[in-house]
């Protein structure tokens, strides 16, 4: 086995859609009966046609993980799909070398009125095996995949965890030379997730991964590179995967839904920054983040807390209200929630996750309510960059207005 062969080779890839169903079977037809392949890959735009992935290359070798980010409608789920054989682009090239299992979408692959062990088989036959390795890594699969009590259910009467989990069960027992994993992951259990991301990590040593995930910590602890799609271009592309990060943060608006999570029943509606832009702030310097959110009539008490991540998205710094021993009462209108402390980091760049919950009359957390990933992004600036000492907490003042 060569480490530093190249499993996966894309050049210049492109695929364009056109907005409009009639307008494309139109197209569709004019291009079969002009059969000039060539021509089809050179031209420019046609009305109503946009670019859904332009001009995309990048080389993947055993043993590397790509983190594939980028905001609803970069192109990250068209580039997938080429790559793992659904669509074909219009331009561009795309060679992979081995055996190839993707988690793409939701149950894709599966054979809905097939048991999960009928669709077993078929999923290890396409990728390649035969019968009898089937067999030998069956019980492997099942026991991974948690569902020894439904494995001969049929896959349509499957919860979307239960997809999920078989779905990874057999891409990973099956240890493909390429693995494709889309956000499919966020929906199985918490427990499941991180037995999905250990076994990532061993089959990284021999496997080649793309992995999206719109979770920047999950992006900074798997991949060895990442690549940032915006609008089917790749805006960003390092080995650096914080300074991708960092600007998969900056391009985020104050209103971007995909940074945001939770039930929905508390949403920001102003803050006293601009949330897009990074901020520079000196090291010892007051923080001050002011914030107004409206919260659920239904929501009598809820708290705050600020996470602070470096460039490598390790927590440094955890704010919660329940730690000042502090709770909000939902005052039935906009509130006012101010955030302040002294900056104890040191020269880098940093973010902070904001998340508001619900808590009960003992002080016990009911109901995530928002998380806001990015929330405030800033640089610390210090007079010794090489500094290494920062604290384990600080002093924190958050008011209610």
């Amino acid at each position: 086995m060569n480490d530093s062969e190249i499993l996966v080779k894309v050049e210049g890839l492109s695929k364009k859609f056109c907005k409009d169903l009639k307008t494309s079977l139109w197209y569709g037809v004019k291009d079969l009966v002009s059969g000039v392949r060539g021509s089809r890959q050179e031209r420019e735009l046609r009305p109503k046609e946009f670019w859904a992935v332009q001009d995309v290359s990048f080389e993947l070798r055993r043993g590397e993980c790509l983190g594939l980010i980028g905001h609803n409608g970069a192109g990250k789920s068209t580039l997938l799909k080429i790559l793992n054989g659904l669509i074909n682009p219009d331009a561009g090239k795309v060679t992979i070398k081995g055996r190839v299992g993707a988690l793409i979408e939701l149950g894709a692959g599966f054979n809905p009125i097939l048991s999960g062990r009928e669709n077993i088989y078929n999923n290890g036959a396409i990728l390649g095996f035969s019968r009898r390795e089937i067999d030998a890594k069956l019980d492997a699969i099942i026991a991974f995949a948690e569902l020894e009590e439904f494995i001969d259910m049929p896959v349509q009467h499957y919860s979307s965890g239960m997809k999920v989990r078989l779905g990874f069960a057999v891409a990973a027992q099956m240890e493909p030379d390429v693995l494709i994993i889309d956000e499919v992951l966020a929906v199985g259990d918490v427990a499941f997730r991180m037995k999905c991301y250990n076994t990532i990590n061993e089959l990284q040593k021999k496997t080649a991964i793309i992995f999206v995930s719109h979770s920047m910590p999950q992006i900074a602890k798997l991949s060895s590179s990442a690549l940032l799609l915006s609008r089917g271009k790749v805006k960003n592309q390092s080995i650096d995967v914080s300074k991708v990060i960092n600007q998969y943060f900056l391009d985020s608006p104050i209103d971007n839904k995909e940074m945001i999570s939770g039930s929905g029943k508390a949403k920001i509606v102003k803050t006293n920054f601009d949330a897009s832009k990074q901020i520079s702030i000196k090291k010892d310097s007051l923080i001050s983040l002011e914030f107004t959110l409206d919260i659920s009539p239904e929501i009598e008490r809820f708290g705050i807390r600020g996470v602070v991540y470096d460039s490598e998205f390790k927590g440094l710094l955890d704010i919660n209200s329940l730690h000042e021993g502090h709770i909000f009462i939902n005052k039935g209108s906009s509130q006012s929630i101010n955030i302040s402390f002294t900056n104890p980091l040191n020269h880098g760049d940093y973010s902070l996750t904001l998340v508001v919950f619900e808590v009960d009359d003992n002080m016990k957390i009911k109901e995530r309510l928002l998380r806001y990933e990015g929330f405030y992004n800033f640089k610390s600036l210090s007079d010794n960059e090489f500094d290494s000492y920062i604290p384990m907490s600080v002093n924190v003042l958050i008011n209610q207005n």
